[in-house]
């Protein structure tokens, strides 16, 4: 039965990472209703959102290649500090910085006393909130070639935020680049962009810690059974990638705000009746 949850869970993590909803959330949502109801646990977590960002790279290969390639350029003296491309790879390493210092201070709290769903219900409609406000009154008109070293600063601050089971990253990111006036379509693709040095630091660190223990993925899963989800996240996530920038770059995130208000007052139902239960 674990492999089919491992599967069914590496769904969800495909299809929610890229949407402003928490894939993390999801993830501890639904493994609560799974037949082991276990928490899938954040190691679990980390690890299979490789998956997710191993679509990201593919999906944006030349776009990467681009960048990291006029990035080195620039260290050899070759092209101007102020090449767009150049300029992304100082902001991707820039913004990154802040979810990895405060995912180091703070990663007992992450992996036990965040991972409630009380606050998750909260943080779901609070932030569905605040992306319902940066939506409406974001003017929506810079794209990333415009981006400067204090919005990539701020962006990084709003990535560090998803540390928060039930914010989420691409959430948290998207949310930022509306209200400091960046298209829909430019703040999703940034989001994802930015999120590929943090994801995969967190994914690999947690690899390293189920292998230098020698024992399998932390959680009701083993190694085989989160490898599976990962690849099953890689996926669906690829696919989602390219829906959702078709989907923001002619509609708006309304449907995205209304879906966690609704999931979030859910949540306070089933708790509030001990449907389920808020810790792991």
């Amino acid at each position: 039965m674990n492999w089919f949850e491992a599967a069914f869970l590496g769904l969800i993590q495909g299809l929610t990472e890229f949407l402003p909803i928490s894939s993390s959330a999801h993830l501890f949502i639904v493994g609560k209703f799974l037949p082991s109801g276990a928490d899938p646990g954040a190691a679990f977590t980390a690890v299979s959102q490789l998956g997710t960002e191993t679509a990201v790279v593919v999906f944006f290969w030349r776009d990467i290649v681009r960048i990291i390639t006029a990035w080195f350029g620039s260290l050899r003296g070759k092209g101007s500090r102020q090449d767009p491309d150049v300029r992304m790879g100082w902001l991707v390493i820039l913004g990154s910085i802040p979810i990895v210092i405060l995912g180091v201070l703070f990663q007992h709290a992450i992996e036990s006393t965040l991972r409630n769903l009380w606050l998750v219900a909260t943080t779901l409609i609070v932030f569905g909130l605040i992306l319902a406000v940066a939506d409406a009154v974001g003017k929506h008109q810079r794209e990333l070639s415009e981006l400067t070293y204090k919005h990539g600063i701020f962006f990084g601050l709003a990535q560090a935020l998803a540390l928060i089971p039930g914010v989420s990253r691409s959430g948290g990111t998207i949310t930022a680049g509306l209200l400091m006036g960046y298209t829909r379509e430019a703040a999703a693709r940034y989001s994802f962009l930015l999120a590929i040095p943090a994801v995969f630091g967190s994914g690999f660190y947690e690899l390293y810690k189920i292998f230098a223990k020698h024992e399998g993925a932390q959680g009701p899963f083993g190694i085989g059974e989160t490898v599976l989800a990962t690849v099953v996240a890689f996926g669906v996530g690829y696919l989602i990638i390219g829906w959702f920038l078709k989907y923001v770059s002619t509609k708006s995130y309304r449907i995205f705000v209304w879906y966690r208000i609704a999931l979030g007052l859910l949540l306070f139902v089933l708790l509030g009746f001990n449907v389920i239960s808020a810790g792991q």
